[in-house]
This record gives C-alpha cells, structure tokens and sequence, in this order.
C-alpha cells in the first residue's frame, strides 16, 4: 500500500502526476468513489523525495481550494473528505466536518492525516476491550 492524493480537478492531479514522474515515482490513479480521483504514489521514498512529494501536494492543495472557493456550485456544499485504509486493504473516504478538516491540514500533512485516520479506522475495526493501557498481546 501507497500514499494516496485525492485531486478534485484534472489539470492540478495531472501535474502532481507529472511531477512524480518527473521525479521517477511511478503512480495510479483512479476515480473516487464520491468525487474527484486518487493517485497513488509507492511506499519507501527516500525522506528528501517523500518531503519534495509532500511540499508539491500541499501547493497544489492551496490552487485546488482556491480553485474550489471560486465555484459558486462547490462553495454551497461544505464537505470535507480524508481517505482510510481498512485493515484489509480497501480504502474508503470518511467525510468530516470543514471546519475540523481545515484544522487539519494546517496542522498536519496529506500523509499524516492519512495516517492518523487510518488508526481510528483499525482501531474501530479491532476494538480493545478493557483498559487501553495493557499490551495488545494480553
């Protein structure tokens, strides 16, 4: 499993793509199961690779909200969207407040919102009953 970049406008998830490659990082891509499209870029990029990767993103992520901010259709709905990988491997896109995804991600990367997500989401998966606090092989 990758990390996965959701694009909700063509151009700008071309040119992150053009960028990975341009870069010798091979990707996929596909739909969104609700909106938009989802590239995915390997696992165990060199740090100063996975950070250039990660700066590009956010750029881009700045034009896209620009971009969504300007479209009077968008700006009437107020959804946000983190994508999950399940404990099987499947992904799904939770929807989450604006207000709290926006705290988000001036807090955080793409990759650790990933990941933080995903804890929540295998953690709901296997729950833990008793105390947080034991080892998980008790």
């Amino acid at each position: 499993m990758g990390f996965e970049y959701m694009f909700f406008d063509e151009a700008l998830r071309d040119r992150f793509v053009d960028f990975a490659s341009g870069h010798g990082v091979a990707s996929t891509m596909r739909q969104d199961e609700i909106a938009g499209f989802v590239v995915e870029l390997p696992d165990g990029l060199a740090d100063e690779l996975q950070e250039a990767v990660e700066a590009e993103y956010d750029s881009i992520m700045d034009e896209q909200m620009l971009l969504a901010e300007s479209d009077a259709e968008l700006v009437s709905h107020h959804v946000a969207g983190v994508t999950v990988t399940l404990a099987d491997g499947t992904t799904r896109a939770v929807r989450i407040p604006p207000a709290i995804a926006r705290r988000l991600f001036e807090h955080f990367t793409p990759g650790e919102i990933h990941e933080i997500a995903t804890a929540i989401a295998q953690s709901v998966e296997n729950p833990i009953d008793g105390p947080l606090c034991r080892k998980p092989s008790e």
